[in-house]
């Protein structure tokens, strides 16, 4: 009998090495396409449940916590991570996406949409998909042609293009499975860059659009078919015709009819935020600004205007409205809520409380119960001039000054916000948040003749679709930048600990069980710190600056942590804080990596552009002109520096001197440069090369 039990035991050894060997064996396609089909909402919630040694959705799980529950990696050894590998996007623009990986295949984006599915074991492509985006269209956003990441469900990954289409891939080959345009039928500039998620079976996703006077909505498709299941729109439309449902009669009576505003389609786009708590069959969108920014041109005598700057609860089954928190009323500042959502559970008061976190553009950490919507407390996490708190009804108590735009004034926090897309963390035993803080400059004034869609110089960017009803920047702005990492307590809602740096525009952040925050640098530095109290552990150069966030995961019993590298985004247009540049990467990290980093390249940038022969009396007119045409993009020629687009102050004089045969059908036009044919006259050509070269000379030192 005893040698019978041994021989069972060597036989069962033998089919475990056997097991192992052939999942050593595998090829990273049968692994994608065995690993992806059992992704779905058991799996998901099972990951969160565990040691988390899969990344499957964007925000880690369905909280969207970003809180890895491994420890491989902690305050005690992080000293000793070392690259593994790195992977060449082969991108210039901004790279926004937190890679998901599950065993050990990674799915990560790049700009234009472009999606790629990496063997983390060795760093190698396995595929990439291209949408294939048309890039002469690139302008019809406001900000970069970036994309925020895939979902996984069931095999399959889903992408969102940068135009409106909605993209099921085969998880293991990265054939097209189905496509949807989600834009269809609908009047504006749609566009999308955020990461779809997978609730319950259906992909969900929002779109971007509102500077461009588009209404915003959400849309859920069937996961297997992309059969659509639902739309919400976020807010009402033309009031002469029916009503999609109660919740947009209930929104109407907030708008003023007087303003039109459903012809500047009202705004409100859900471009990023989502989070789903299975237990209460609750869906969370965080929905966006007003279309116009300016409050006075889109509804005239006043109003909420719901449900603009919110959180709203969906049913994600029906689509159906149920509750919802208005961060900001009346939207007047371009306050955004579609800054990232996280669910946790807290102790108030000694009870514990499912809340909502939220750290919107407006400047106020938020907690709300997340089963009713009712708020609970709001605290300013940095400087702000438009409210001094809210009250206990959760009402903002604004500072009058605030809306009086007749004359140029510092909007704090500005349209960059105090907290952007940049994910933030929360990690449960610490009990702290982590974010990233900023101010970027701006005022604003009010455009009082104003009209839709009407091109007129000296209008940000209007030449190019922007509505936002305001003048930028008429006078130089007296606030002051800056970018810091934030730990926030929100029980007791205030700063445990905080970090500045160079510049606002730093990336997300990633928390995990072993006391390590993760978050890399506008100026090129991926960085760990303690969690409890803000001791910088580690650091390494990334080249380029950093705005995504992090993940990490365990691959063969091994904790890696990752980072999709590219600078970008609307700030990283035109502004950069390294003089280094290069592709997007992602790179790749673990404990003894040795690998050598790749080579950085030095920024090119030459000497302020001379030569260029122009007639002074044309200035003022190039000035307005290149408001409304180029401004956003290339920024202020000289002033600013340029970012992942040239400035062209500083570009060589023989493309200024030639400067119609780069924005007429030029060739840039396959890299996002938009056609000004039609939109600018030979004379204006020459208007806006006085502004450049004028504006060279008189900030060249003397």
């Amino acid at each position: 009998m005893k040698k019978t039990t041994t021989g069972l035991h060597l036989l069962a050894g033998a089919l475990l090495c056997l097991g192992a060997s052939m999942a050593t064996a595998q090829s990273p396609q049968d692994r994608a396409a065995t690993a992806v089909k059992k992704v779905d909402g058991n799996f998901v919630r099972a990951n969160a449940a565990q040691k988390t040694p899969d990344w499957p959705s964007v925000g880690l799980d369905y909280a969207e916590s970003r809180f890895s529950k491994l420890d491989q990696v902690n305050a005690g050894n992080v000293k000793q991570l070392g690259l593994v590998w790195s992977y060449d996007l082969e991108s210039t623009r901004g790279v926004e996406a937190t890679p998901l990986v599950v065993d050990g295949i990674m799915y990560v984006t790049a700009s234009w949409s472009v999606v790629h599915a990496i063997d983390t074991r060795t760093g190698q492509k396995l595929w990439t998909f291209d949408p294939q985006v048309d890039k002469s269209k690139g302008f019809r956003g406001c900000c970069d042609v970036v994309n925020r990441g895939v979902a996984l469900h069931e095999g399959r990954v889903y992408v969102a293009a940068y135009d409106g289409r909605l993209i099921a891939l085969d998880a293991a080959t990265g054939q097209k499975v189905w496509e949807k345009n989600t834009i269809e039928g609908q009047k504006g500039s749609y566009t999308i860059t955020g990461a779809p998620r997978v609730f319950k079976g259906k992909v969900i996703i929002g779109n971007g659009g509102a500077e461009y006077g588009v209404r915003g909505y959400v849309t859920a498709y069937d996961a297997k078919t992309g059969d659509q299941k639902w739309r919400w729109f976020v807010v009402p439309g033309d009031p002469a015709k029916p009503f999609e449902d109660e919740s947009m009669a209930r929104a109407a009576k907030t708008w003023d009819p007087s303003g039109k505003y459903w012809e500047a389609g009202g705004g409100g786009t859900a471009w990023d935020s989502f989070a789903f708590d299975p237990e209460l069959n609750l869906m969370y969108v965080g929905t966006g600004n007003g279309s116009p920014w300016a409050h006075k041109a889109r509804s005239p005598k006043g109003g909420d205007n719901l449900y603009l700057g919110s959180v709203v609860a969906l049913d994600p089954d029906t689509g159906k409205y149920v509750w919802h928190y208005q961060e900001t009323p009346g939207d007047n500042w371009d306050y955004t809520s579609t800054q990232s959502m996280i669910l946790a559970n807290v102790k108030l008061g000694g009870k514990s409380r499912k809340v909502l976190l939220h750290a919107p553009k407006n400047g106020f950490f938020f907690v709300i119960d997340r089963t009713n919507g009712k708020f609970i407390s709001a605290k300013n996490f940095v400087e702000v001039n438009w409210a001094t708190g809210y009250d206990k009804n959760g009402r903002p108590i604004e500072i009058a000054a605030a809306r009086q735009n007749e004359k140029p004034g510092d909007s704090i926090p500005g349209p960059f916000g105090a907290h952007n897309w940049h994910p933030m963390s929360f990690n449960p035993q610490t009990g702290l948040a982590y974010l990233p803080a900023q101010h970027v400059p701006l005022n604003l004034m009010d455009d009082k003749d104003w009209k839709f869609d009407q091109n007129a110089p000296g209008r940000p960017h209007a030449a190019l679709g922007w509505n936002t009803g305001m003048f930028a920047n008429a006078e130089p702005p007296k606030s002051k930048p800056f970018g810091r990492l934030v730990a926030w307590d929100p029980v007791a809602q205030k700063e445990a600990w905080g970090v500045d740096y160079a510049s606002p525009w730093n990336g997300g952040t990633l928390t995990t069980a072993g006391n390590l925050v993760f978050q890399g640098t506008a100026d090129g530095r991926l960085l760990a710190y303690n969690a409890k109290t803000g001791e910088k552990l580690w650091e390494t150069p990334t080249g380029t600056g950093v705005v995504a966030a992090p993940s990490t995961y365990m691959v063969d019993g091994k904790q890696y942590v990752s980072v999709a590298v590219g600078w970008g985004g609307v700030y990283g247009l035109a502004q950069r804080a390294t003089e280094k540049q290069g592709p997007g990467t992602v790179y790749t990290f673990a404990v003894g990596g040795t690998a050598k980093m790749p080579d950085f390249v030095q920024y090119r940038m030459s000497k302020l552009v001379q030569g260029v022969k122009y007639d002074p009396a044309k200035v003022q007119a190039g000035t307005m002109l290149y408001v409304s045409n180029c401004v956003f993009c290339h920024g202020v020629p000289g002033v600013d520096r340029g970012g992942n687009i040239p400035n062209l102050g500083y570009m060589d004089s023989a493309y200024i001197e030639n400067l119609d045969k780069f924005i007429l059908k030029g060739p840039a036009m396959a890299r996002g440069m938009p056609d000004f044919t039609g939109k600018l006259s030979g004379e204006d050509i020459e208007s806006i090369k006085a502004f450049i070269q004028g504006t060279a000379d008189a900030v060249r030192p003397k």
